[in-house]
C-alpha cells in the first residue's frame, strides 16, 4: 500500500512541476508583451489518511495565479495612443467596434498598445477596443454613469471638422489728425454738393475703382478677417475720409468682394454700413457721436442669414450662394491705449494689429491624453475639442480574475465586482500618454525557477522508479 501511494506521490510530483513548468514556460514567452502579467504558481500537498503504524503518501497539487495587481516598469514611445496605467486601474474594453451589451464583450486589460484602426477606433494589439464616456457636442463628458453598457469605443477620427464664427472683432489703429481733406469730401460739404461731392450711396468708397476712376479713394483703410457660420473665411473692409466737420470722419464697412453680401436700399452694392466715426478733442473715439454701427454706443454690425428674405432698407444678407447662418460681429475700438483702440493723433495713419475670434474649418491634425484620461483632438485651426474620457476599472481582487486571450481578463467571483472610476480617483491610477506597461515577467528568476522545476522532476521520476525496483524485488520473492 505505502508503495502504491509512493508512486502515486510521485506522479502527483511530475504532474505539479509540469505544471510549473507550463506557467515558467508561458511567463518566458511572454517576456516582452505590453502589461503581461507573470503566473505565480503555488505547490500544496495532499494528505490520505493513516493507520495501522504505516504512511500512505498523499503528494503534491498546484495552484496557479496570474498577478494582475503587479506594477510593471514603463518605457516611452512616440504614439500619443500608447498609454500606461499606474496604480491599480485597468483599461475597459470591447471585442468589437461597438458599447457592451450590442456585440462588445467587456474585457479588461492593461495592455495599452492603442492606435487607431481604419475606422478611427483605438484598438490594441490584441484587437481589444477602448472604451470610455464620449464627449456630446459642446465637448462636456459625463463621467456619472457607472455600468460598463453606458461606455463607447472611443474614436479619434469620426468628430467632424471644428468650425467658430467670428462674433468679435478688434481694431487698433490710428488715422492721422493733419490728414488733408479731399476734394471730394470738400464737395460734400457745400451747400448744395459740388461736383464728385462724396455720397455714401451714389458716390462711395466701397465703389472706388482706381482703373476706372469711380468711387471715392479712402484716406485711410482697414481689412479685418472673419469667418462665418461654415468656417470659410471672408474680409470686411473700414475705409474711412476726412470730413471737413473737425475730429469726424465718414466710414464704411463694406465685403471684399462685394459679392460675398446683398445690400438692401440705402446702401451701395457690398456695402454693410456707412455713417461717420467722431473722436474726442483728447484723440480717443466719441461712440456716442459716431453713427457707423447704428444706435450708438454699440459697436456692432449684423449680417443676416443666406436664405434670409430680401434684406430691407439698410439692412444686408450674406449671399445665397453662400447658405450661411446670419451672424453678429461686436467691434472693439473704443478704448484709450492697447488692443482695440482706433484714435485719431497727429501721427501717420497706422494699423498696430487686428484680433478676431472665430475659426476657419479644421481637420484633426492631432490627438493627444491626458493624465486624468481625458481624449483630446487638435485641429488644423488651431481649436482643440474633448472626444472622450477613458475609463478605468478596479477590482477588491484583481488577482481572482480569470485569464482570456489577448493578454485580457474576465471579471470573475473572486475578483467582486468591477468598479468604474476616472484615472486620478479612487485609487484607480493616473495615465500616461506616449506609455506602455512592461511584462513583469523577470527572467533570472523565470531561469531560476526553471532549473529547481527540472531537478523536482528528475527528483520525483526518481520516486518512480524507486518505487517500481521495490515492486519488482517484491514480486521476485512471491515467484521465488
Amino acid at each position: 500500500m505505502t508503495i502504491n501511494s509512493a508512486m502515486t506521490a510521485g506522479t502527483s510530483g511530475l504532474q505539479a512541476q509540469a505544471a510549473a513548468l507550463a506557467a515558467i514556460s508561458d511567463d518566458i514567452a511572454n517576456v516582452n508583451t505590453v502589461g503581461y502579467k507573470g503566473t505565480d504558481v503555488a505547490f500544496e500537498t495532499l494528505v490520505t489518511g493513516q493507520g495501522g503504524g504505516g504512511y500512505s503518501a498523499g503528494g503534491v497539487t498546484t495552484a496557479t495565479q496570474q498577478l494582475v495587481a503587479d506594477q510593471g516598469t514603463t518605457t516611452q514611445t512616440s504614439s500619443p495612443t500608447d498609454l500606461a496605467i499606474t496604480g491599480n486601474g485597468l483599461f475597459v474594453v470591447s471585442t468589437q467596434p461597438n458599447p457592451v451589451g450590442q456585440g462588445g464583450v467587456a474585457e479588461f486589460t492593461r495592455a495599452g498598445s492603442f492606435s487607431p484602426d481604419s475606422n478611427g477606433f483605438l484598438k490594441n494589439t490584441a484587437g481589444l477596443y477602448l472604451l470610455g464616456w464620449p464627449a456630446d457636442a459642446q465637448g462636456q463628458i459625463n463621467t456619472t454613469a457607472t455600468s460598463i453598457g453606458t461606455l463607447q469605443p472611443i474614436n479619434v477620427t469620426a468628430i467632424g471638422g471644428q468650425v467658430s464664427a467670428s462674433t468679435e472683432a478688434s481694431i487698433t489703429s490710428n488715422v492721422n489728425s493733419g490728414q488733408a481733406v479731399s476734394a471730394q469730401a470738400a464737395a460734400a460739404a457745400a451747400a448744395p454738393p459740388g461736383a464728385g461731392a462724396y455720397n455714401a450711396v451714389t458716390n462711395s468708397m466701397t465703389a472706388y475703382d482706381p482703373a476706372t476712376g469711380t468711387g471715392v479713394q479712402p484716406d485711410f483703410t482697414v481689412q479685418v478677417p472673419i469667418s462665418d457660420s461654415l468656417g470659410a473665411s471672408h474680409i470686411l473692409q473700414l475705409d474711412m475720409l476726412k470730413s471737413t466737420t473737425a475730429n469726424q470722419w465718414y466710414a464704411e464697412i463694406q465685403a471684399v468682394p462685394a459679392s460675398d453680401v446683398v445690400s438692401g436700399s440705402g446702401l451701395a452694392p457690398g456695402q454693410i454700413a456707412s455713417g461717420v466715426i467722431a473722436f474726442n478733442p483728447d484723440g480717443t473715439l466719441n461712440m456716442a457721436a459716431t453713427t457707423l454701427f447704428g444706435t450708438p454706443p454699440n459697436p456692432q454690425l449684423s449680417i443676416g442669414a443666406s436664405a434670409a428674405a430680401a434684406p430691407a432698407a439698410g439692412q444686408v444678407n450674406w449671399a445665397p450662394s453662400l447658405g450661411v447662418a446670419a451672424q453678429k460681429i461686436t467691434f472693439g475700438m473704443g478704448g484709450t491705449t492697447g488692443a482695440g483702440a482706433l484714435t485719431q493723433f497727429a501721427a501717420a495713419s497706422v494699423t498696430q494689429s487686428i484680433q478676431t475670434n472665430g475659426t476657419p474649418f479644421g481637420s484633426v491634425s492631432a490627438v493627444t491624453v491626458g493624465q486624468d484620461g481625458i481624449v483630446t483632438a487638435a485641429f488644423s485651426n488651431g481649436t482643440t475639442r474633448n472626444i472622450a474620457q477613458v475609463a478605468l476599472a478596479t477590482f477588491n481582487n484583481p488577482n481572482g480574475l480569470t485569464a482570456v486571450n489577448g493578454n485580457a481578463y474576465l471579471q470573475s467571483p473572486d475578483s467582486g465586482d468591477y468598479s468604474l472610476k476616472t484615472a486620478g480617483t479612487g485609487g484607480a491610477g493616473t495615465l500616461s500618454s506616449s506609455t506602455l506597461e512592461s511584462s513583469t515577467v523577470d527572467l533570472s528568476t523565470e531561469f531560476t525557477h526553471l532549473i529547481i522545476a527540472q531537478q523536482a522532476y528528475d527528483a520525483s521520476s526518481k520516486v518512480i522508479t524507486t518505487a517500481n525496483q521495490m515492486t519488482q524485488a517484491l514480486m521476485q520473492v512471491i515467484q521465488g
